[in-house]
């Protein structure tokens, strides 16, 4: 039995270690990430751009929703909508099935910078990841969506697959 007890305390603690390991470089690539959003934009911090990838992606929707869908305080998604609101990147139209809402929106010029913005991200992590073989590439993709699923109300997906 005390054999079968130190196995479970060394799988424990290669787990720890793996935990701790997985959360210090998730820190270090999330500090990367807003650093380099700068770099990419310099009037497009990583919450903007990741806020008019939503907007994007569901074709508007209201302020309270992005809130709720990142779990930020609305005083905070409120500040970010007025700035990318002021720099021309979104405006608000009425919704048309309720004018008592209002709908964000991506301009055409936010639609251009978000464009150019995620092409300079995607070209980035080519380079970062030129290296890698397919295989890996795949897990890796594999691994962020079953992480980023987790607690979330969206199923796992599978990585897309190129021909």
């Amino acid at each position: 039995m005390k054999a079968a007890e130190e196995l479970d305390e060394t799988v424990v603690t290669a787990a720890d270690a793996a935990v701790e390991t997985i959360q210090r470089e998730m820190t270090s690539f999330a500090r990367r990430a807003r650093a380099s959003a700068g770099r990419m934009h310099p009037e497009l911090s990583l919450v903007s751009y990741t806020l008019l990838g939503h907007l994007e992606e569901r074709g508007g929707c209201r302020a309270t929703d992005l809130a709720a869908h990142y779990a930020l305080d609305k005083s905070t998604v409120s500040r970010q909508v007025a700035a990318l609101e002021r720099s021309g990147l979104i405006e608000r139209r009425l919704d048309p099935e309720d004018h008592r809402v209002q709908v964000l929106h991506l301009t055409e010029t936010g639609t251009e910078i978000l464009a150019q913005v995620t092409e300079s991200r995607r070209e980035a992590f080519r380079e970062r990841l030129a290296g890698w073989p397919e295989e890996d590439l795949a897990r890796f993709a594999s691994y962020l969506l079953r992480y980023n699923a987790a607690g979330a109300d969206e199923p796992v997906g599978d990585p897309p697959t190129h021909a």
